[in-house]
């Protein structure tokens, strides 16, 4: 993928890939893989890519920046459209959202729809905007299950899925990502936007393992997969549970008057080439709000746009100003997910901040960490993901003295009122983002060289990890003793996406009180339990595809697990485990004895059911490391 290219509709690219030659069909990941590499070059609001001596490709992307139809991509060699060219520059664009794909009407919801188009960035859920009834709904009626179109959507997505699963990352080329493109198109049209968003995140995930991207996780790739394949399979089977279905884009409705104060700023850089900055907001009743401002650019519009002006009300605060300061606000709207939008009726006036250690903003660090967490990880993962992701993220504020440092990560204990410094509950800090145009990993390498340090943090946890937060932004205590000594235009915090943090902005070393070390670091659950068994057979089914897991059936399962895992009390894994390795070495033969088709329904419901219980187990070992110490005592 190059990020420099327009984002693509599914179906464009689709049918791209559709309209080649089986000859053709066979080249297309090589030439993928040759044009991402070329030159771009952008003049008159088209893109133009050579591609040869007599052939260049030209991208001409509509209003919302995204190509979202077959004639804005014209190649001219004798074989366009159906040429390899234009297949392949297509194949090497990012992967349009939903929410690019839908035209400004008019210049009067540009503004609004701009700030909504291809925003991956992490936002918190404004509680009190949720889950409200319609007028005149019935809530103690049933909800409708899906309509027989959507069934058969879900259906076909479903195999599209499954075919992609058994094939796993080396086999699942353009062309099976094109046929789950189609399928995700199909489940767009039959409005099924839950479905269709995990599919684009399949397919982006595919993109990037296969291009071996830095920024590439095969944990999300497997999240992402998990998560279609149960989205599906139970619309599949006519399940009436609306957050199956999802919502098509955030739908913003009147919220009367505001006053929200800055916290802090969050850069954003997306795999579908999209940058740009969140700003988090807090209301006076502690409600959580945020400005967005997300565009087509990837990591240089997320540096540049620390600094853009803010596209709510008057526009005279930028960014910087706003993480620091105030707004009030006449006739807002909000997202179910508390973004503030920007229509013409927003009338927003900026008004002073608060520093960290006053108002609502105080009250963010005056939960015990043990407790703050508890609420965002409660309920099921499974059943509505997009809304238990929502909690999961809401920010959490916390006092922490450093204590060391492990390998890219901080070790921090936290400062309880009664116990004695570094007694607290130990807690690991991530960078929430680790690209090299950004500061995170800068500032936590300044950070590391002064353990005894006393930080005031604020941050997102990381439900996948043992007692890990990603802080996005940092401060001084409240006492002032050896913490953090920030510039007054700071206003108490940095943001450790953007603001560097220099030797002169923390105590020398021998100002900060002796830690004694870390100590007995608890152990990670997630990597030291038998559990890592089950874990690896479900990511290499994704990563090596189908013959990959079978390799433990055909060794008579010596190299499975399941012995270790029924020793541990994992019975469940071990069972799940061993019928995935069953399924996977399953075939059929025909009426001639030949060896038949495997069935990828079947084998994809083993690795769904293995993926599932593997998710339920990890998110409760996850929440037993958040508890206290003493409670385990």
């Amino acid at each position: 993928m190059n990020a420099e290219l327009p984002p693509v509709a599914p179906e464009v690219v689709a049918a791209a890939v559709e309209s080649l030659t089986a000859r053709l069909r066979k080249k297309l990941d090589a030439a993928i893989e040759s044009y991402a590499a070329l030159p771009v070059t952008a003049a008159d609001g088209a893109v133009r890519v050579r591609c040869g001596e007599d052939a260049e490709v030209t991208l001409t992307p509509g209003p919302s920046g995204a190509v979202t139809d077959a004639a804005q991509a014209v190649c001219g060699c004798l074989l366009a459209p159906r040429c390899l060219h234009r297949a392949a520059v297509l194949g090497a664009c990012p992967v349009a959202d939903a929410e690019a794909l839908t035209e400004p009407a008019g210049p009067a919801e540009k503004d609004e729809k701009d700030e909504q188009n291809g925003s991956e960035g992490p936002v918190p859920v404004a509680p009190d905007t949720q889950g409200d009834p319609a007028p005149g709904s019935d809530e103690t009626s049933a909800p409708a299950p899906p309509t027989p179109a959507q069934v058969t959507a879900a259906a076909g997505l479903w195999a599209a899925a499954a075919a992609v699963l058994a094939a796993g990352v080396p086999a699942a080329g353009a062309v099976p990502q094109a046929e789950l493109l189609r399928a995700a198109h199909t489940a767009r049209l039959a409005g099924l936007h839950r479905a269709e968003a995990a599919a684009l995140r399949v397919v982006r995930g595919l993109r990037g393992a296969r291009a071996r991207h830095d920024g590439h996780r095969l944990a999300d790739l497997v999240a992402n997969v998990r998560e279609l394949l149960l989205t599906t399979g139970l619309l599949a089977a006519a399940d009436p549970d609306p957050a199956l279905v999802g919502t098509a884009r955030r739908a913003y409705r009147p919220g009367g008057g505001l006053r929200v104060h800055g916290v802090c700023r969050e850069p954003v850089i997306a795999a579908t080439g999209y940058g740009g900055v969140v700003t988090h907001l807090v209301s006076e009743d502690g409600r959580w709000f945020s400005v967005a401002d997300v565009k087509p650019g990837g990591p240089a519009r997320a540096r540049g746009a620390a600094t853009a002006s803010v596209a709510l009300g008057s526009g005279t605060l930028d960014h910087a100003q706003l993480s620091r300061g105030g707004l009030l606000i006449s006739g807002a709207t909000l997202s179910p997910d508390g973004r503030l939008g920007s229509g013409k009726g927003v009338r927003a006036t900026p008004v002073p901040g608060l520093s960290w250690t006053s108002g609502p903003l105080a009250a963010l660090f005056a939960r015990p960490l043990s407790e703050a967490v508890a609420a965002r990880l409660a309920g099921p993962a499974g059943r509505d993901p997009e809304r238990s992701e929502q909690a999961a993220r809401e920010l959490i504020g916390c006092d922490l003295i450093l204590v060391g440092a492990a390998g890219d990560q901080l070790l921090a204990r936290e400062l309880t009122p009664g116990r004695p410094d570094g007694a607290g509950l130990l807690v690991r800090l991530a960078p929430a983002n680790g690209h090299p145009d950004l500061a995170h990993t800068a500032n936590f390498r300044r950070l590391a060289s002064r353990p005894g340090l006393r930080l005031r943090v604020l941050g997102r946890l990381d439900p996948d990890r043992a007692a890990t937060l990603r802080p996005l932004a940092v401060g001084p205590v409240p006492d002032g003793e050896a913490t953090l000594r920030l510039p007054p235009e700071w206003q108490g915090h940095a943001d450790l996406g953007y603001d560097r943090i220099q030797g002169a902005h923390v105590p020398p070393p021998e100002e900060l009180p002796a830690v004694g070390g870390v100590g007995a670091v608890p152990p990670d659950p997630l990597a030291q339990a038998p559990l890592w068994r089950l874990r690896r057979l479900v990511e290499v089914a994704v990563s090596g595809g189908r013959r990959a897991v079978a390799e433990p059936a055909r060794d008579g399962g010596r190299g499975d697990g399941g012995a270790a895992l029924r020793r541990t009390g994992f019975r469940a894994a071990a069972d799940l485990s061993a019928a995935l390795s069953a399924e996977a070495d399953r075939r059929g033969r025909d009426v001639f004895g030949r060896t038949a088709e495997a069935d990828p329904d079947r084998y994809a419901r083993a690795w769904l059911a293995a993926a599932v219980y593997l998710t339920g187990t990890e998110r409760a070992l996850v929440q037993a490391t958040w508890e206290r110490e003493e409670a385990h005592a």
